[in-house]
């Protein structure tokens, strides 16, 4: 198992959150940041909301799995 660094969801205070060019502007999406070497992931609807974090391998595996087309049974 690999160690992970959490950092305080302060630390994403003055993030650049980005979600997909796909998505509405008016609609919620996902939406990822990055500081230092963690990835961060929330809900766009509910920015207050929790905070996912994720180190560079975790979230390139994610990508590699929906760009292979492993998820399109989701939706």
């Amino acid at each position: 198992m690999h160690s992970h660094e959490y950092l305080p969801d302060s630390a994403f205070d003055n993030a650049r959150w980005q979600k997909a060019s796909a998505s509405e502007p008016q609609h919620s999406c996902v939406e990822f940041a990055k500081v230092d070497n963690v990835i961060a992931v929330r809900d766009s609807k509910a920015p207050d909301g929790p905070i996912l974090q994720f180190n560079e391998h975790e979230i390139a595996a994610m990508l590699a799995g929906a760009k292979g087309g492993e998820f399109d049974h989701l939706i």
